[in-house]
């Protein structure tokens, strides 16, 4: 009796079913289908920090900082990195911050200049690499300390005044929020700085007669 014989209908698989089998191209999109779901997440957070349920929208904040974190471990730990990535994880912090600030200053629990500060700094960010590449060309967006550092001060202070509001505890939001609103700054000026001294040499190496 062959295997297919012996088998009963309770653990043999039927013969028209189609077995899905992710491949590895398909797998190298996970990062990218990651930070695409953090950007969906924008909505819902928006919508429930204007009504007010704060402890909801904490718990979407902290899914999308471990979110964060797996596609950037995915990103490196297995090389499925991309330049489609490259743009769309950034692109997924800024929004979903820039959208927090702006929703937590509108319903006075955070001063709008932290708010205007976060967005301002974005603004020149994105206006800067538009103009980068533009000018000179192509090029891959690499982080500085300062930027890293820069995203999780804004992202814990974010967790921390949900969290405060949602479960009624007291912490020191004003110190903090000066420190948030430095390194804001620092790394501001720190991306102005090094892409505008990396725009200068590019074009100074093209004049350069070889």
């Amino acid at each position: 009796m062959s295997g297919r014989d012996a088998c009963g209908p309770l653990w043999c698989e039927p013969e028209n079913v189609i077995r899905f089998v992710p491949n590895a191209d398909m797998m190298r999109q996970l990062p990218n289908l990651i930070s695409c779901l953090r950007i969906a997440l924008v909505a819902p957070l928006v919508a429930l920090l204007l009504q007010g349920d704060f402890e909801t929208a904490l718990w979407i904040g902290v899914a999308a900082g471990l979110s964060d974190a797996l596609d950037g471990f995915l990103a490196r730990h297995f090389g499925w990195r991309s330049r489609l990535g490259s743009l769309l994880d950034p692109a997924a912090d800024k929004l979903l911050l820039v959208a927090a600030y702006l929703c937590l200053a509108q319903i006075g629990h955070i001063a709008w200049v932290l708010a205007l500060l976060v967005l301002a700094r974005d603004v020149v960010i994105v206006l800067g690499a538009l103009a980068y590449r533009g000018v000179v060309g192509e090029f891959e967006a690499r982080p500085s300390l300062w930027s890293k550092a820069t995203t999780l001060g804004q992202i814990l202070f974010v967790l921390l005044v949900l969290a405060s509001h949602a479960f009624a505890f007291h912490w020191q939001q004003r110190g903090y929020a000066w420190i948030v609103a430095a390194l804001t700054v620092i790394s501001g000026a720190d991306y102005i700085v090094r892409w505008g001294l990396r725009a200068r040499n590019a074009l100074h190496a093209r004049r350069t007669p070889q």
